[in-house]
């Protein structure tokens, strides 16, 4: 996937993670598409480490994968935060 691609799959993972987990999460369009990036990254890695495989085209299976991962930051950033 090319860097342009990686941006738009950050934003559509971000904003399905943020939908998933509503919460007063600083940061408006920009975080929410680090987060989603991140979150791809995250994914994949756990997905290669499970079998899964890695995130590397726009389907369904790793779509969710992502968002898994992107979910998973969220959880951690409000765990080290306090925020809830």
């Amino acid at each position: 996937m090319g860097i342009l691609s990686w941006i738009v799959m950050g934003l559509l993972v971000g904003i399905l993670a943020k939908w998933i987990m509503p919460g007063k999460d600083p940061g408006g369009c920009i975080v929410t598409t680090l987060i989603g990036i991140a979150g791809a990254f995250v994914g994949g890695f756990l997905g290669s480490l499970f079998g899964l495989g890695p995130v590397s085209s726009f389907s369904i299976g790793n779509i969710l994968i992502a968002t898994g991962g992107a979910i998973l930051l969220l959880f951690v950033y409000r765990l080290v935060t306090n925020r809830r």
